[in-house]
């Protein structure tokens, strides 16, 4: 019989199937239905600190427009601010409880954060409605020409500092992997205290239409090519870190899972197939994953996890550059 039980964050999971932060779990109903069919854990979508300043300063501008602008400026905004960052927060909070008293699997909160300032303290009062973890969500796209990527991988470092100066849960980074020394960035994530990585965050893109002449979006959905570089780079972190790695992007099928364990993933996260075939399909997952596990003789995940990193591995280059250059090179 195979178990296939696994840690992450130092949480005990039934299985390493996690669903990722998503509108698949924005309702208890929908997280029961998630455990049911079993969830090993769900990331409860996250709270946006941009989209509660955007709400904001959308009702101040419409307060102005309205002629309703009876009261100082500062205090008034501050107001509006506060007002709606009590409301949201107060709807995160509920589900957080709710999801609590309904489900056995752990959950974890999600907090999508830009600056370290007192939206980070919010952090505390999701640990006291009883979230079993929190995943900060954190993405500094480089616009600024001006700021040098130091300055940018700052923001991660203090943002993680704050929030673990709050909260004793165990707290984990969601990252992608835009950096100029992405395994330089994932160790010191762990220097500074993260407890997990989760590689990598899925953004909405932009296409160009050329009927149209105009810009649209691409898929909101991954593919199963997608998972690729997150392949790589769990290979090339696991056993280079102590702290807990979930794979996420492209993991679409049981055997996409395997993959992403014997790299040396502790748990991966798992979306877009779900919105295409159904919490139901968590069921054909796990059970591809324990029928392969039976077939190799494996009781256990930890017999198999990390055996292909690139650190146990007998071919490690095949995780770097240089073997797509000896490859093309051998091409005639």
């Amino acid at each position: 019989m195979t178990d296939l039980s696994t840690k992450y964050l130092g949480l005990d999971l039934r299985n390493p199937i996690v669903i990722a932060s998503s509108g698949l779990t924005n309702s208890v109903n929908d997280i029961v239905e998630l455990e049911k069919n079993g969830a090993g854990a769900v990331v409860l979508k996250s709270i946006f600190e941009e989209q509660i300043i955007l709400e904001a300063e959308y009702n101040f501008k419409q307060m102005q427009e309205d002629n309703m602008m009876y009261a100082d400026y500062s205090e008034t905004l501050d107001y509006i601010d506060i007002h709606i960052k009590e409301k949201e927060l107060s709807t995160y909070l509920n589900l957080i409880l709710e999801a609590k008293s309904k489900v056995n699997i752990p959950v974890i909160a999600s907090i999508n954060a830009v600056t370290s300032l007192e939206w980070t303290g919010f952090a505390k009062q999701i640990e006291e409605a009883g979230a079993d973890a929190l995943e900060l969500n954190i993405f500094v796209m480089p616009f600024d020409l001006d700021r040098n990527c130091d300055e940018n991988e700052q923001v991660y470092y203090s943002v993680l500092k704050k929030v673990k100066s709050l909260v004793e849960i165990p707290v984990s980074v969601k990252i992608s992997p835009y950096f100029s020394n992405l395994g330089k960035v994932i160790k010191n994530l762990e220097t500074y205290g993260a407890d997990g990585v989760v590689m990598f965050n899925r953004f909405s893109s932009p296409d160009i239409s050329i009927k149209d002449i105009r810009v649209t979006h691409a898929d909101i959905f991954s593919h199963g090519s997608d998972m690729a570089n997150t392949l790589r780079w769990v290979a090339i972190m696991a056993k280079r870190v102590k702290m807990s790695i979930a794979a996420t992007t492209g993991v679409h099928n049981g055997e996409a899972v395997v993959k992403q364990l014997l790299a040396g993933t502790n748990i991966v996260q798992i979306a877009s197939a779900i919105y295409k075939h159904g919490p139901s399909y968590l069921l054909d997952i796990t059970k591809f994953v324990s029928d392969w596990m039976e077939e190799k003789g494996f009781n256990y995940i930890d017999q198999f996890r990390g055996r292909l990193s690139q650190e146990s591995t007998s071919q490690p280059a095949v995780y770097e550059r240089m073997q797509f250059m000896k490859y093309f090179g051998d091409i005639k």
